[in-house]
């Protein structure tokens, strides 16, 4: 038999640390396939944004530290790497809350995005609609405009003038100008309304079609995440409690009333249930 391909991104017993005393993940482990969508869902405190954090290198920007456990991609620690570095590689994170230029104009903050790789991504040379014979940078930003025609329209605008939903449109935007193989997406849905949580995660299921970006979703709308992934992963307290593809996820009982609201109840902690058994991924 063939062994199974490598995944992309393989996060092994991972324990992270704020403060030199405050433990947020407990060894989390977790493998993120090339070129597919995986959800990463999980309560508030669960340490879903820890968890890209330590995949992106930012956590020593609020005191945070790997304590034990390994980050490994395409079979490279990434241990001791910046996060520039880190980027370079291919990794890119969307971080919650947007975070654009607000002084910068729309194209301004895509093309800040350009420094962030040496060149242009050789698969998006391919595969860029009339890309030939034009400047790396004009093929991405028309590549962005395609996605997001709206930011065509502001590209002129300040960032801090954007609606919500434009923001969020431009901190995605910036990621793809960034060229990466694996996009690190944290709650993309939040503050929109439900037609542009429609419309931004159609978008993103286009970019994981069309340019095989591999996608690592964190998301608290777990009806449009379990939508748009493959793979899911429930985090409680600091590591996975449950795992498997989303048709799976979707007709479990605890996920159904949990996440899913679909048993009469609130959603509400797997800690807070006495019947459900706590089940893990690869650890005791």
């Amino acid at each position: 038999m063939t062994a199974p391909a490598p995944p992309l991104l393989a996060v092994n017993n991972l324990e992270v640390v704020y403060h030199h005393s405050v433990q947020v993940l407990k060894g989390l482990s977790l493998a993120v396939p090339e070129g597919r969508i995986v959800a990463l869902l999980g309560s508030n405190g669960a340490g879903k944004t820890t968890a890209l954090k330590a995949i992106s290198g930012l956590l020593p920007l609020e005191n945070g530290a790997i304590e034990a456990g390994a980050v490994t991609y395409r079979g490279q620690d990434l241990a001791g790497l910046l996060p520039h570095q880190i980027a370079r590689r291919g990794i890119f994170q969307v971080r919650e809350g947007r975070h654009v230029f607000e002084d910068l104009t729309v194209e301004e903050n895509l093309l800040c995005a350009t420094y962030a790789r040496p060149s242009t991504p050789a698969r998006w040379r391919r595969n860029a609609p009339g890309a030939t014979g034009r400047g790396g940078k004009a093929v991405e930003l028309d590549r962005v405009y395609d996605y997001f025609p709206r930011l065509r329209e502001r590209r002129g605008g300040l960032g801090g003038y954007l609606s919500g939903g434009e923001q969020q449109m431009l901190a995605i935007g910036r990621a793809l100008v960034a060229g990466p193989d694996l996009m690190l997406l944290d709650e993309p849905s939040l503050g929109l309304s439900p037609l542009l949580v429609e419309e931004i995660f159609a978008i993103v299921e286009r970019i994981n079609r069309e340019q095989g970006t591999t996608i690592l979703l964190v998301e608290q709308n777990a009806h449009m995440a379990l939508q748009l992934a493959s793979h899911g992963y429930i985090m409680e307290n600091g590591k996975v409690v449950l795992d498997g593809p989303v048709e799976r996820l979707r007709q479990d009982r605890d996920v159904q009333e949990f996440y899913l609201g679909r048993r009469g109840g609130q959603a509400k902690s797997y800690r807070e249930v006495k019947h459900y058994k706590r089940r893990k991924r690869w650890l005791s």
